[in-house]
């Protein structure tokens, strides 16, 4: 029995080491937490959802739902289980984060092939085929170790997690359900506020002290932006972005449905199974507790709202891609070496989960001497990786999955005006060639 290692037991370490699992390899599967925790996370289980609850989009044509769907085709255990554990939020794809990072532990401790190692991973060993998918937070030792064997500079920035409240303490005499434009089930809860109000809650907003950043400067990615600095760019940016009201409509207030109802809305997101947790859709900070407190005490609604978990912010590290992986995510030093998730520069649970199969695929095809599988860019998934490992980027920065990264598709000018057309056509394409590297793996 071939020995693989996969270092760190997040979402792509998780989905690698099940389907490595599943070939019958002996994996040893090294994870620091409990032991040593990172200071994002809260608990010992793998897979843990230490940002957002939400996975995003179901839909096909979006890029996200696109992108779960491929993975899906291509054997992923993550997000079944994910769609398993989910939680009313209209048409996204939200998770009892502890239900499901549960039954994640309970799978991989199935697995008798499989060792799990709670001490850090120090060193990397390049006689000994291994997946690096220890995210965004690794351990410095291994950070710094990377640098030494591949002789570039890790980069960083600055990730920021939402804070959390108890849904029994909202007002529903001023809070509502619905879900924007009345798409899917009514599973946001929203905090609608005046010019006014606003206005109060701006001023609270660009004069709470933050919390001191430590080691370096921030460096902000702007998929996961502290709410503090997007309301620095200017006093409606908010307006246009997380508190936008547009589409939101409380049906108890008689109208037209013509324009919007309110100025500013907050919405919040169900976080557990039991909906009794909520999070504060993009409301990532790094403010101090106590002026989180009095920031979220001010919106209306939610003047009396217990805080079970406050926004905080950590330090993100990832590797420059460009220079040391191919496109099989494998590094170009070591053939037996391959690195996966968020470490890779990918941003997002969907992203960390797919490259941690793909890593994981192609693993297994070295380790049978069979030709390593090469996404096109038509696939969302292999659009992803081939962004990642550009060689030309002037300043490689973490990427989301979207559509500004996928190949063009032909066809009548005019038709393909039409968003939701071109993107139909898109997800078809793309699920397509996700069919013929399916059947190609099925050699």
């Amino acid at each position: 029995m071939k020995k693989v290692r996969v270092i760190g037991a997040g979402l792509a370490g998780s989905e690698a080491v099940i389907y490595l699992a599943k070939k019958g390899y002996y994996i040893e599967l090294y994870e620091m937490r409990p032991k040593y925790q990172t200071g994002a996370h809260t608990t010992s289980y793998p897979a843990e959802f230490v940002c957002s609850n939400s996975l995003g989009s179901i839909d096909i044509t979006s890029a996200s739902g696109l992108l779960k769907q491929e993975a899906t085709q291509l054997g992923s255990t993550l997000f079944p289980i994910a769609t398993k554990n989910k939680v009313p939020s209209g048409n996204s794809l939200s998770i009892d984060r502890f239900g499901f990072c549960k039954e994640i532990e309970s799978i991989i401790k199935s697995y008798k092939n499989i060792k799990i190692i709670n001490e850090k991973y120090e060193r990397i060993d390049n006689s000994i085929p291994t997946i690096i998918a220890t995210g965004p937070l690794s351990a410095k030792e291994l950070a710094q170790n990377i640098k030494k064997e591949f002789g570039e500079n890790d980069f960083h920035f600055y990730d920021a997690i939402a804070p959390i409240i108890e849904k029994d303490s909202i007002d529903f005499n001023k809070a509502f359900y619905a879900s924007r434009w009345d798409k899917g089930e009514a599973d946001f809860i929203n905090c609608p506020m005046t010019k006014e109000e606003y206005d109060n809650f701006y001023d609270i907003l660009i004069n709470a002290q933050r919390a001191p950043l430590k080691e370096f400067e921030a460096n902000y990615f702007e998929g996961c932006m502290p709410i503090e600095v997007m309301a620095s760019r200017g006093k409606d940016t908010l307006r246009f972005g997380p508190l936008k009201p547009v589409g939101l409509f409380d049906k108890r207030i008689k109208t037209e449905f013509k324009k919007n109802q309110f100025y500013a809305v907050v919405q919040l997101r169900q976080d557990d199974k039991m909906a009794n947790l909520y999070n504060l859709v993009g409301f990532q900070t790094n403010l101090k507790w106590g002026e989180q407190k009095k920031l979220i005490q001010s919106i209306p609604s939610l003047e009396k709202a217990i805080i079970t978990r406050y926004g905080v912010m950590h330090a993100n590290t990832f590797i420059n891609s460009p220079k040391i992986l191919n496109e099989y995510l494998q590094t170009k030093k070591y053939e037996n070496i391959f690195f996966a998730g968020q470490i890779t520069g990918v941003e997002g649970y969907c992203e960390s989960i797919s490259t941690g199969l793909f890593a994981a695929i192609n693993m297994d095809r070295y380790l049978k001497n069979k030709e390593l599988i090469k996404l096109d860019n038509t696939t969302m998934l292999g659009s992803l990786i081939e962004y990642i490992t550009f060689k030309e980027h002037k300043k490689f920065q973490p990427i989301n999955a979207n559509w500004g990264i996928t190949k063009e598709i032909d066809g009548d000018k005019k038709r393909l005006k039409d968003k939701k057309y071109k993107n139909e056509l898109r997800s078809k394409r793309a699920l397509d060639e996700i069919e013929k590297i399916k059947n190609t793996l099925g050699e």
